[in-house]
């Protein structure tokens, strides 16, 4: 994958819709490029509850995904995207630790199929907890279930 296609593509991408933007830097986070913008005008790139950054990660990755090849990377907005994940993560190990001390199942808020990822992926290690997605569509959750 061309970084700075992908990094081009989005700058002229926020050009044509009248973002003004600082940079668009190029970083590794957990594994996963991240391509941050920096913008005085971030409410209008992040959207309702995050809606129009998705849907703008999702028409760059269909632009640069060819045939089998699915493309990976995120696109975040004064790193809104990255404190969501990392926000997630620490949610995650806290209801993680109430699942193992009452030894009892503890069911997360529906979520996107990259977020479960995220909750499962930070919990794969833990002692005694396995995560389980359970549900359809926009009401997929994770559950966090406590094993001896």
């Amino acid at each position: 994958m061309d970084n700075n296609a992908i990094q081009k593509y989005i700058e002229e991408l926020l050009v044509k819709l009248d973002v003004t933007y600082d940079a668009v830097t190029v970083e590794e986070s957990a594994g996963q490029t991240v391509f941050q913008i920096q913008t005085t005008d971030s409410a209008k790139l992040i959207g309702s509850r995050g809606d129009t950054i998705r849907a703008l990660n999702h028409v760059v990755r269909k632009t640069f995904e060819s045939g089998e090849e699915k493309a990976r990377f995120l696109i975040d907005v004064n790193r809104y995207r990255t404190q969501k994940i990392e926000d997630l993560k620490k949610t995650a190990q806290l209801l993680a630790e109430r699942a193992r001390s009452l030894k009892y199942n503890v069911e997360m808020s529906p979520m996107s199929a990259y977020e479960r990822m995220v909750v499962h992926a930070a919990l794969a290690d833990e002692p005694h907890i396995a995560t389980e997605s359970h549900g359809d569509g926009k009401d997929r959750r994770v559950v966090i279930k406590y094993v001896d």
